[in-house]
């Protein structure tokens, strides 16, 4: 399943549209919350697919009957850009358990980069609605790396990637590598730069969300 937020007609739209605006992009804080709102309305839409059971809930003056979600639901992320989506999805599934995951891009000479994978925490996954999610789906080298470590912890019920701008490359590429999973997004682009970054796309989420870094 491929869920296409800016297909939709909805406020979603202005959220992405603050996101890519570069006369916006300068407060951090509104950044942040757009990719949290991002990750709230994904999380709804996701909900919808989940399994749900009929529970009674005793009220002040009776009974009524609530269909809830049956299915434990564990949260991700790929630090430090994932985690405003993150939080914004842990807004939706607040009873979720979480997992993290560190893993960045480090540049070599000739604007070649691999995926460093640097720590991993994680609940087991057996039979769980595990949801990973990150800001941008370029390449999807990292995703790849990160879901391959995911599963050592077990075999979830299903696999959801969440993620608010992906290129067609890194869409292709995760559908190829891991056909069970569904995919999340705000936005889609077409292109993909020589050195992976997304365009239009919206810029570097982790240094618009909390400055810059330094390369060691």
């Amino acid at each position: 399943m491929i869920f296409n937020l800016s297909e939709h007609k909805s406020v979603a739209n202005r959220f992405i549209s603050e996101l890519r605006d570069v006369t916006v992009q300068g407060d951090r804080m509104r950044f942040r919350r757009n990719l949290e709102r991002v990750g709230e309305v994904l999380g709804y839409e996701l909900s919808k697919t989940l399994d749900y059971e009929e529970k009674q809930v005793e009220t002040p003056l009776g009974i009524a009957s609530v269909m809830l979600p049956s299915q434990r639901v564990v949260l991700s992320t790929i630090l430090r850009a994932g985690l405003p989506l993150h939080q914004g999805l842990l807004n939706v599934f607040d009873h979720a358990d979480n997992a993290f995951a560190s893993a960045y891009r480090k540049h070599h000479k000739g604007g070649t980069f691999e995926i460093k994978l640097e720590y991993l925490s994680s609940p087991n996954l057996d039979d769980s609605v595990f949801i990973l999610a990150d800001s941008m789906l370029a390449t999807g080298a990292s995703i790849d790396i990160v879901l391959r470590e995911f599963k050592q912890f077990g075999t979830p019920a299903s696999i959801h990637v969440v993620t608010a701008v992906a290129s067609t490359n890194g869409l292709n590429y995760i559908r190829r590598l891991h056909p069970d999973v569904h995919i999340w997004m705000g936005a889609l682009d077409e292109e993909l730069t020589a050195k992976s970054y997304i365009v239009p796309g919206l810029g570097d989420a982790g240094d618009l969300a909390y400055g810059g870094k330094e390369e060691m």
